[in-house]
């Protein structure tokens, strides 16, 4: 069996997650690695015995010999290796968010189009098993009509800070880095919809506050640097079928409950998949509350990264049909620049 020959563009802490993926399957092999930071690039492909490795990623292409690529970059750097990538016929796994804003994601989607490769966004959540579980209740119809949901990521303090908290590279803060994830998984679930209308707010209040004490907080390779994003930011979505999303992120925030929740309802039950798991309705005329039973993931967030680089795999050496393709990409950075527009005017954003 041919192998697929993978790259790994950005060896910063998420591409761990990629690689030790690949490494599980054997229809794939990495063999190349890209950072602009030649030390950290070095240090990668020594630790996961990579063969070869770039400073650029044009040298890469040109001499990598690959037949796709994980994009683990900085975010404002996303849609410029993309294009490159598809351009040359090399397909596309890129993180979340697709791109800095709608624009830069839709010149994406046009190069996917003309190119005989293809690029999968990397909305990971939708490889949770309790979103695969979610899904098949709701392709049973066990929920009804779906109208209303409700999620959110609520920090206390927890800016990453470095190039998390500069918007030249990341593009925002919460919203653009943890609420993407939170947007996608409930627009998944609700059929994807197209966005009719989005109200938000951000607040810039309270920074990264390094001055807390006697926290281990998350940190990315490259710290220090300025912060210019939102503290917090919170929207209504509405959607063409109806449904209606509200959201609420945050990096710092003076609360005493930290939380991920995602809940949706619908006209037969509702179901919380975060941050526990299980379906409310009713039964024989009593309210039920009915929990799913399957085998628990040992590391969830290294395995929902398993099942979402064996999909990218399949759909490369098969032609598999994407799950999460290019377009879904591109209507979330939609949503994303309505938001943060709403945020700057004051009033609501309501697309045409």
């Amino acid at each position: 069996m041919k192998k697929i020959r993978i790259a790994i563009i950005g060896t910063g802490n998420i591409s761990n997650a990629h690689i030790n993926a690949y490494k599980k399957l054997d229809d794939a092999k990495v063999t190349a690695a890209c950072d602009i930071n030649e030390k950290r690039v070095m240090a990668f492909c020594e630790k996961y015995s990579i063969p070869v490795y770039y400073t650029n990623h044009k040298d890469m292409i040109s001499k990598g010999n690959i037949d796709a690529v994980s994009i683990c970059t900085w975010n404002n750097s996303h849609s410029r290796i993309a294009i490159d990538c598809l351009e040359a016929g090399i397909n596309v796994l890129c993180e979340k968010p697709l791109a800095l804003n709608s624009k830069q994601a839709s010149a994406m989607k046009e190069a996917a189009e003309k190119s005989s490769a293809f690029l999968m966004v990397g909305f990971v959540r939708r490889f949770d098993k309790k979103t695969i579980i979610m899904k098949d209740f709701l392709n049973s119809n066990r929920l009804g009509e779906l109208y209303y949901a409700k999620t959110g990521v609520i920090r206390r303090c927890g800016n990453p800070t470095g190039w998390f908290a500069d918007k030249s590279k990341s593009g925002g803060g919460p919203l653009i880095d943890l609420g993407v994830h939170m947007i996608d998984l409930c627009r998944y679930l609700m059929g994807k919809p197209k966005v009719v209308s989005v109200y938000g707010a951000t607040f810039d209040k309270l920074g990264p506050r390094a001055d807390v004490k006697m926290l281990n907080r998350y940190r990315p390779l490259d710290t220090g640097g300025i912060c210019d994003v939102e503290d917090f930011a919170s929207a209504m979505i509405r959607f063409d079928n109806g449904c209606v999303l509200s959201i609420e992120v945050s990096f710092t925030l003076h609360t005493a409950n930290e939380k991920l929740y995602c809940e949706i309802f619908g006209t037969k039950a509702g179901a919380e998949i975060a941050p526990g798991f299980k379906i409310a309705g009713t039964m024989d005329g009593y309210n039920v509350d009915i929990t799913p039973v399957y085998s628990e993931d040992t590391n969830q967030f290294y395995s929902m990264f398993e099942r979402q680089i064996e999909h990218f795999v399949d759909c490369v050496s098969t032609g598999a049909e994407c799950i999460s393709p290019i377009e879904d990409g591109v209507e979330l950075m939609k949503i994303l620049d309505a938001i943060y527009e709403s945020a700057r005017i004051g009033k609501e954003i309501v697309f045409d």
